[in-house]
């Protein structure tokens, strides 16, 4: 039995390459389920198992009341037994006894097996997941066990499998199974089945590690690669630059006569791959990414909206060569400088600002000045359609003038964003801070409107505010907005103020504040909700100065021991709030906190030396105005005054 347990114990250990903690946890377990199942125990009671390699046995241990007749075999024992395994055991104890059946029995042994099964199965699955997980963007190797149209099925180490899908495999490459391929750790899912490793051989983090394992100098962070763009089994571009001073980062990585790029095109199925030098200036950059086409200039065209546009000039017969089949060479340009690429000829390039100069109103003073150069590049560009040959110092001239008309292009273009900053700066002066704050719904738009919004790019009340001042045209071309709607955006604005939460550094309190003696009374507006809690909650502030309470605000007048003794005396019934339209809830409708009324009551009677505030009264009432979409709140005031004057 001894032999044959270690045998088997080690024989499994072997096997799944599973630390011998998990093993015995496992085969614990089972032992457990299988006892529980065969004499119908409780799960309440405790159940232990101890096992013995070295003797090849096993006990169970189970929790038993010490009693002096026993009923129920399963959860009693005598006390004469129980003191067999614990001395010092008494009647109404509990113990934990042997009580091992003699032959769990087939049934026992079958689910004490399957238990053990899917337990070494979780452990593996846990096993292949932790190992992966620390694989994930690594290159692994592994040996094709399947392929189908929807990809490869690949055995890995640890008995696991992963899955490359057609998408992820370079296009018209095949596998054979049983033959090795090396791929990259793109994702791990979890699943019931175990972890789900796909596999990938497009991703461009399998072409920087494939860089890694055959260039040291990039391996050591000597050289660094800054980008890549690729386009798999087409072609690829690398930007790379060097971190210590006199070394050749495009000769490290392309090596002797080229023999470590020449790995990794094999690797990739010949996929063409050009290495750049990285370049801090995005007009050096751009023009080193369209290689190997020559370039006349880079221009970067800046814009309000902040977009990264370049324009590339290159010569007449380098125009094919920058662009590329199918606009290849350009779109990976564009996208390893990050930059939006526009190719144009020189003739072309020049042909566009004759015509600009020509019917541009904004550029008449520019033509003046340029009229002999304007009437040279025509003649140049009449003697290239005819077919004539063109000197070397013509080309060199219309460089020189797209060069020019580029340059004050961009002058012009900056001066423009440097008004249009002074000009958001000044509107940004006008909207009151925290306004980001605001969520959109504040504003008492539709649903579809501020989805709408969302989309364009408006996150919050102070985004469409400040569009509503720099640029309302933008906000007419958003779905659902017309001059009605943009009229209420911009009248929204007064508004804003009481709409911004407070901080976390102020307090914001229910009832209104005592105003200072140094510091202005301010009307601050406040949600509509607010007011009536405020209105029906008793203050609990500090004791302050006295103060008399009339119809023209708030006076000292003596002192009071608490504000325990001023109370609302007006607050809205049900009715009247049922009445009120939804908006006045989610749109921040507000009324004035130092209109709030206020009364003192004197139950316990009147205290020597007190004053006593008058008691008073105020009429309100509450109106919707549609075109400002908020409701106002209105009072009439004891002053003589028969109109209603608006909060």
């Amino acid at each position: 039995m001894k032999n044959e347990f270690a045998l088997a114990f080690n024989e499994v250990l072997e096997e799944k390459g599973l630390p011998r903690e998990t093993i015995l946890e496992a085969l614990g377990q089972a032992l457990v389920s299988a006892y529980r199942k065969s004499v119908n125990a409780s799960n309440a009671q405790e159940v232990k198992v101890v096992i013995d390699l070295d003797k090849g046995v096993f006990r169970i241990l189970t929790e038993k009341e010490v009693v002096e007749s026993v009923q129920n075999d399963l959860t009693e024992v005598s006390l004469k037994t129980a003191r067999k395994f614990n001395a010092d055991a008494q009647v109404g104890e509990l113990v934990m006894v042997d009580n091992t059946p003699e032959n769990f029995g087939r049934v026992a042994a079958q689910n004490a097996r399957q238990v053990i099964q899917q337990k070494i199965r979780d452990a593996e699955n846990a096993a292949q997941l932790e190992y992966y997980e620390k694989q994930l963007g690594e290159i692994i190797s592994g040996i094709v066990q399947a392929a189908n149209s929807q990809g490869l099925t690949v055995g890995l180490e640890l008995g696991a499998e992963g899955v490359m899908p057609r998408k992820e495999m370079i296009p018209f490459e095949h596998f054979r199974i049983h033959e090795r391929v090396r791929s990259l750790v793109a994702e791990i899912k979890e699943s019931g089945r175990g972890p789900q490793i796909i596999l990938s051989r497009t991703h461009r983090d399998f072409l920087r590690r494939l860089l890694e394992n055959e260039v040291p100098e990039i391996y050591h962070g000597v050289v660094e690669i800054r980008s890549i763009a690729r386009e798999p089994g087409q072609r690829a571009k690398v930007a790379v630059s060097a971190a210590q001073k006199g070394i050749d980062p495009v000769g490290a990585c392309v090596g002797m006569r080229g023999v470590r790029i020449q790995a990794i095109v094999r690797e990739l199925h010949d996929e063409k791959i050009d290495v750049i030098e990285w370049s801090n200036d995005p007009t050096v950059f751009i023009a080193k990414s369209i290689s190997p086409a020559r370039v006349n200039g880079v221009y970067l065209k800046e814009s309000i909206e902040r977009q990264k546009n370049a324009l590339v000039v290159v010569p007449e017969d380098q125009l094919s060569l920058a662009i590329g089949r199918d606009g290849q060479n350009a779109r990976l340009a564009a996208k390893l400088t990050g930059w939006r690429i526009d190719i144009k000829s020189l003739p072309e390039a020049v042909s566009d600002w004759l015509f600009a100069l020509q019917n541009k109103e904004e550029l008449k003073e520019q033509a003046k000045e340029e009229k002999d150069a304007i009437k040279k590049a025509e003649d140049i560009l009449a003697r290239k359609a005819e077919g004539r040959v063109i000197n070397p110092e013509d080309y060199d001239f219309l460089v020189d003038f797209n060069d020019r008309m580029e340059r004050y292009a961009s002058h012009k273009m900056q001066a423009k964003i440097e008004k249009y900053k002074a000009k958001r700066q000044q509107a940004l002066q006008t909207i009151p801070e925290g306004a980001i704050r605001v969520p959109l719904e504040e504003t008492g738009l539709t649903a579809n409107i501020i989805e709408a919004l969302r989309e364009a790019g408006y996150e919050n009340a102070g985004d469409l505010v400040l569009a509503s001042k720099l640029n309302p045209e933008d906000l007419l071309e958003v779905s659902g907005i017309g001059p009605k709607t943009l009229e209420r955006i911009q009248e929204f604005e007064k508004a804003l103020p009481a709409l911004i939460p407070a901080t976390e550094e102020v307090a914001v309190y229910d009832e209104e504040p005592l105003p200072s003696e140094t510091e202005p009374e301010e009307k601050i507006l406040e949600p509509v909700d607010s007011t009536m809690i405020a209105l029906e909650e008793e203050a609990a502030i500090e004791p302050s100065t006295d103060i008399e309470i009339d119809e023209t605000g708030i006076k000292e007048q003596g002192q009071y021991e608490s504000m325990e003794d001023i109370k609302s005396e007006e607050t809205l019934s049900f009715d009247e709030m049922f009445k009120l339209k939804p908006e006045v809830f989610n749109t921040g409708i507000t009324a004035a906190d130092d209109d709030l009324e206020e009364t003192v009551d004197d139950d316990e009677g009147e205290k020597p030396g007190k004053k006593k505030a008058k008691k008073s009264k105020k009429h309100r009432e509450l109106e919707y105005d549609p075109d400002l979409d908020l409701t106002i709140a209105k009072k009439k005031h004891k002053r003589g005054e028969e109109d209603w004057g608006e909060i």
